[in-house]
């Protein structure tokens, strides 16, 4: 799904990127719901860059945990100011329900070579564009300003892990951020985050 998204940008270079599991929610302005068999997968779009928020199954009757039950994981990669620090090249941490969380990033930059950094943002736009499970936003004044989302690997029935993949593009310093995000869960029995 491609938004062409009406609200200016807030980040606009790879440093003004911060992590976290613990942000709240951010109104998105286009959101994309995955089901996959461990659970819905909302992938969104924000003015400050994004926001992946998993929902975990009860396993038995398909009905969704709740966060008071400790069956939600916000993954928050965004402009925020109110926190200090930049973004992880990579990082773990404990999920919700003993699940297992890896967070990668790469900054790529392409100074002085417009043409690559388009070629290559175009590429990716265009290769999200062909997946039923990917969300793009292009922000006004460039084609190249752009935020994807997209599952990479929604598990199987029983299975135990969830990989989602994101790209973040500024033209105005030439960047290309990539993160590659994986959720283990504790057991293909029962997956739960």
């Amino acid at each position: 799904m491609h938004t062409l998204v009406s609200a200016p940008f807030v980040d606009t270079r790879a440093a003004d990127l911060a992590w976290s599991l613990r942000h709240p929610l951010i109104e998105p302005l286009a959101v994309r719901t995955v089901p996959t068999p461990q659970g819905s997968v909302e992938l969104r779009v924000l003015g400050a860059s994004h926001q992946v928020r998993v929902t975990a199954w009860d396993g038995d009757d398909g009905t969704i945990v709740g966060d008071d039950a400790g069956g939600e994981l916000l993954e928050t990669v965004a402009c925020l100011p109110d926190q200090e620090g930049a973004l992880p090249e990579r990082t773990t941490a404990a999920g919700p329900g003993a699940a297992r969380y890896t967070f990668d990033s790469v900054v790529e930059s392409f100074p002085g070579d417009d043409q690559e950094f388009a070629a290559r943002v175009t590429h990716l736009r265009d290769e999200a564009r062909a997946r039923p499970d990917a969300l793009i936003g292009t922000f006004p004044g460039s084609p190249l300003a752009v935020t994807a989302l997209a599952l990479l690997d929604p598990g199987t029935p029983g299975g135990s892990a969830l990989t989602w993949r994101t790209w973040h593009a500024y033209p105005q310093s030439a960047e290309l951020v990539t993160t590659t995000t994986s959720v283990v869960f504790p057991s293909a029995d029962i997956p739960r985050i």
